[in-house]
């Protein structure tokens, strides 16, 4: 760490939890980012903020002008730009020393199996089911820490999913594949703007503490805000043994 690097970071290395080893394990690490918009931005720019040397950025959509009402990361400047790229350039002047890569694409399970391999924690931020469980199986085959968020309405939910401990269960465990969920989405349903930035910022928060190794994470646990109360909700879950993706008799176990 340089003497710029260790002026950037003072706040986070007066931290006990976290001082200059802790920050150096930040500076190393690598965060796929799926989806740049409500839910990605916030967490984007806290990841870059707080020091995590690479953000792999993957988003196929261009910016809209309905976008901006939540969509931090973007400006009405950049209407009609790929949201990765948009992304990638308010990053930059954020903390030019952060290595930001974006993808402006869809990514398939095999796209999504060699982006997770090279990570070091993901965050899901998208907003539909298959794109959800396939980032899913793609984390738990590679042990990868999963950070998942979802904001519809006045409702936001986060939680964390942890292949590396044997107690966790995976998001399919908690909504499994074979299950029909309705889709709702923010283009017809609406988002409060404040809730996206809320759900986004926690799960930033909880991909720093994994990567720097502090605290406890979500795993196992939860969390439902419903915004118009402002009340929080903490459900506990546990690992499903019949899991079709981390149980004994899933796939990537056999």
């Amino acid at each position: 760490m340089n003497d710029n690097q260790l002026l950037r970071y003072s706040r986070h290395i007066l931290l006990d939890e976290i001082g200059i080893e802790g920050q150096q394990r930040l500076l190393d690490a690598h965060a796929l980012v799926i989806g740049a918009g409500g839910l990605g931005s916030p967490a984007a720019y806290y990841l870059a903020s707080g020091g995590i040397g690479t953000i792999t950025l993957v988003d196929n959509d261009t910016v809209d002008l309905t976008n901006l009402q939540r969509q931090i990361l973007h400006t009405t400047e950049r209407i009609g730009q790929p949201k990765a790229q948009s992304g990638k350039q308010t990053l930059a002047q954020i903390n030019p020393e952060v290595n930001v890569v974006a993808l402006a694409e869809r990514v398939d399970d095999e796209r999504l199996s060699e982006l997770v391999r090279q990570a070091s924690v993901v965050l899901d931020c998208t907003d539909n089911f298959a794109t959800r469980h396939a980032i899913n199986r793609a984390c738990m085959a590679h042990r990868v820490p999963l950070v998942s968020g979802a904001a519809i309405r006045f409702d936001g939910q986060i939680s964390v999913f942890d292949p590396r401990r044997d107690d966790a269960p995976c998001y399919a465990c908690l909504f499994p594949p074979d299950q029909q969920f309705e889709e709702v989405l923010c283009s017809t349903m609406g988002v409060f703007a404040p809730l996206v930035g809320i759900i986004g910022t926690m799960q930033a928060a909880e991909a720093l503490k994994l990567v720097a190794g502090i605290g406890e994470s979500l795993a196992g646990r939860l969390l439902l805000l419903d915004a118009r109360s402002m009340e929080w909700t903490s459900i506990r879950i546990a690992r499903n043994s019949d899991c079709l993706v981390c149980g004994s008799h899933s796939a990537h176990d056999r």
